[in-house]
């Protein structure tokens, strides 16, 4: 009897240990979805890199892509999503689907049917928004914010189940890509009772992730041959093949227009990775939910409802440690 006991105990005492073992494996990690225009300009891509060469910092569960004015349709943002996993080791491990094509209002009456504009992508938020952990999901759209609104209205049980870290809006000013691509969802999600932070464009602006930018010069000398081999050789968005994301890089900064003789180009999506890996690196402010009206932003003081913005981002220390994690990478892993 006295050995059975020591058995079973011995049996719990290791389930235990490898369970306690599991979790400080995966605690500290960020559980991230990124939800992108991966072929509307430059940043996605850079970002899209960032994340993955940062496995160390996020657990990334999967990429889904939408299509905003400049990109084309679905099928161009999901192969420049795909060329990127590609040049990154990850696209065998990863999950990556297509989302909307069209806009919040216009899908918004179909989510009962199984083939509705942008389902793959949307299941797949509700999927992993529903999935036990020590952590909400971050759900990082950094295009349009359609597929995450018709997550929220398909299944608005996952508002608890989920943070909302945007990059997009010029707040308190007017415009924005992103914003104008979809005002509506925008607007439904500031009236949804789910954590919304707004990580700050504001273009033209020092307080925005516009500052946020490097130039070709800097690109040419830093990127050529960072990150790992690809395990396959990949035909880029504007040709020639590439077998490392830093030579791709190179590529889409030499192929992009610039306004300036430097050929300086924001990287606003990366540096909203950045603050949730190190969220000193801006300024982070709770103000009452407002409401974009006719174009123009309408303050609500009185609303309950609190959202956050992001904004003063240290630009040195940003993209400091993008330029690192270019050379120390480390991969995420499944």
């Amino acid at each position: 009897m006295k050995n059975h006991l020591f058995a079973l105990l011995l049996v719990m005492g290791i389930t235990i240990l490898t369970s306690s073992c599991h979790k400080q494996t995966n605690s500290g990690k960020h559980r991230v979805l990124l939800d992108s225009d991966a072929n509307n300009e430059l940043d996605d891509q850079h970002a899209m890199a960032y994340l993955f060469f940062n496995g160390d910092v996020f657990d990334v569960v999967g990429i889904t892509v939408n299509t905003t004015r400049s990109g084309g349709n679905i099928e161009g943002h999901y192969k420049e999503a795909r060329r990127v996993m590609d040049l990154c080791n990850v696209y065998e491990s990863m999950p990556l689907y297509k989302g909307a094509d069209a806009s919040f209002q216009e899908i918004r009456p179909n989510l009962d049917q199984p083939d509705f504009d942008g389902a793959e992508a949307v299941d797949f938020i509700i999927e992993q928004a529903h999935k036990e952990a020590d952590e909400k999901l971050i759900l990082l759209p950094v295009g349009k914010l359609t597929n995450i609104a018709l997550a929220l209205e398909k299944d608005p049980s996952i508002a608890s189940k989920v943070r909302i870290v945007w990059l997009g809006s010029n707040y308190p000013y007017a415009g924005e890509y992103n914003q104008d691509n979809d005002e509506e969802s925008m607007n439904y999600i500031l009236n949804t009772d789910v954590p919304f932070e707004i990580v700050l464009v504001r273009g033209g602006k020092e307080t925005g992730t516009a500052a946020v930018s490097s130039n070709r010069a800097e690109i040419n000398s830093i990127m050529p041959g960072k990150g790992p081999l690809a395990n396959k050789t990949v035909i880029g968005r504007h040709g020639d093949s590439f077998d490392r994301f830093g030579d791709y890089s190179v590529s889409l900064y030499n192929n992009i227009q610039t306004y300036d003789e430097a050929g300086t180009r924001p990287l606003y999506d990366m540096a909203a990775i950045a603050i949730i890996k190190d969220p000193s690196w801006a300024e982070k402010k709770e103000i009452p939910a407002p409401i974009l009206v006719d174009g123009e932003w309408q303050e609500r003081p009185d609303n309950p409802r609190k959202v956050f913005i992001w904004e003063n981002f240290n630009k040195e220390a940003i993209m400091g440690d993008f330029f690192d994690r270019m050379e120390n990478y480390v991969l995420v892993t499944p």
